[in-house]
């Protein structure tokens, strides 16, 4: 199977081992992700991959900050779908009318004078030529696995292998993230 596949299987599979409680909104986009796996060619967009691009991974230029000078935390980089790091980034991009749970995410971008994830979009497309239609699929895969990491901190607190009180409403998280990827999943965008 290829990198997306790959991908959707073992968020999928993580999320089932640190189940603490029945989240049915994660079962149905574990579903609707599954159910929707972009094709996969050997093409020239596979490049290397972050798997963690998000704006406080990127320095930038003090003098001009809409050009990056550094991306950092690379643990995670492999070959593979440039939009699987557009889709996180896309994620933790929060905006005006955004959820409490998904602003929790990264509460910086919802400010005046950011652009929006639209936009960021078309950017994006402008810039690479790729076609975006798909992008919804991307986003809604990056908002299922934070809530998979979500989860998995939350599963370590929940059998006290940790006993970090900022862990306590993890759970409560999860759902929020699940529930915002949900309705990414059944938007028309």
């Amino acid at each position: 199977i290829g990198f997306v596949s790959r991908q959707v299987k073992g968020w999928t599979e993580r999320w089932q081992r640190s189940r603490t409680s029945e989240v049915p909104e994660m079962e149905e986009v574990a579903l609707w992700l599954q159910e929707r796996i972009p094709p996969e060619t050997p093409d020239a967009r596979a490049t290397i991959v972050h798997n963690d691009f998000k704006l406080d991974n990127v320095m930038l230029d003090a003098g001009d900050p809409s050009r990056a000078v550094a991306v950092l935390d690379w643990e995670m980089s492999t070959v593979g779908d440039p939009l699987v790091d557009l889709g996180i980034f896309l994620c933790y991009w929060s905006q005006q009318g955004d959820s409490e749970t998904r602003r929790g995410l990264s509460s910086l971008t919802a400010a005046p004078g950011w652009m929006t994830r639209d936009e960021l979009v078309e950017r994006y497309a402008g810039l690479t030529g790729f076609d975006l239609t798909g992008i919804s699929f991307y986003e809604t895969f990056a908002l299922f696995k934070v809530a998979v990491v979500v989860q998995q901190i939350y599963f370590r607190y929940a059998r006290g292998q940790t006993r970090d009180e900022r862990f306590r409403d993890y759970d409560r998280h999860v759902v929020g993230l699940a529930r915002a990827a949900l309705e990414l999943a059944r938007s028309p965008r």
